[in-house]
């Protein structure tokens, strides 16, 4: 039984998080396949560079929503039973971690592409939201502040990431609140920093692209008929 709940879990978290956001409101939108430009990823900082600010806010905003949604729905699956394994409570929460694992892998490689995505930031902070708001609301806010202010979206999603961890360190620390939620927040940075590994060798050299480097597209109804 426990299982079976546990398989279904991460079956749907990981089919919610593969469905590509960026990919498809940029052809339904801007006649743009974000996946033959700039990166080729489908986050909202490509969707950004390629078809523009108000689209990447609706990108993110669903990503965010789906991840929600994942975790959300693993805590009903899983019900208020606990399963006792090696002196380990096997419960709802942990079902949740499950399921924001799950979909931040569904994100990043996603069977309706061929299992190509994005680095799965929006996603770690989406999961992270009804596990611990506080922490991904902290972690959210530092994200795009740095991400403002230096210009690099990617400093600022590996420095949000890590000062979630910070925020649920602490209310683990002196808020009794439960330590079994940092298992998520240490696998899912480690899944981002891998992501973003290219981008972290290019702030190395100084070469990374900044948020506001933009991209220039050709139209899927273009009169080439192609995506350059």
């Amino acid at each position: 039984m426990i299982l079976g709940k546990l398989i279904g879990i991460a079956l749907v978290a990981y089919l919610l998080g593969a469905i590509p956001f960026g990919l498809i409101l940029g052809k339904l939108i801007a006649r743009v396949d974000i996946s033959k430009h700039g990166s080729g990823n489908i986050g909202g900082t490509n969707v950004l560079r390629t078809v523009g600010t108000e689209i990447a806010i609706i990108v993110v905003i669903l990503d965010v929503g789906k991840a929600v949604l994942a975790v959300v729905l693993a805590k009903m699956i899983m019900g208020s039973d606990v399963y006792p394994i090696i002196n380990f409570p096997l419960d709802w929460r942990v079902a949740q971690i499950l399921a924001g694992l799950m979909v931040m892998a569904g994100h990043n490689w996603s069977v309706y592409i061929k299992f190509r995505g994005g680095k799965g930031v929006a996603a770690y902070f989406g999961s992270l939201l009804p596990m611990c708001w506080p922490a991904a609301l902290f972690g959210g806010v530092v994200c795009i502040l740095i991400a403002i202010f230096t210009r690099f979206v990617s400093l600022g999603s590996i420095l949000g990431s890590l000062s979630a961890m910070c925020v649920l360190i602490a209310l683990v620390l002196f808020h009794e609140f439960s330590p079994v939620y940092l298992i998520y927040t240490v696998i899912g940075i480690i899944m981002i920093a891998y992501q973003h590994r290219s981008n972290i060798s290019r702030l190395q050299t100084r070469t990374e692209r900044r948020l506001d480097d933009k991209v220039a597209v050709d139209k899927i109804d273009s009169p080439s008929g192609k995506s350059r």
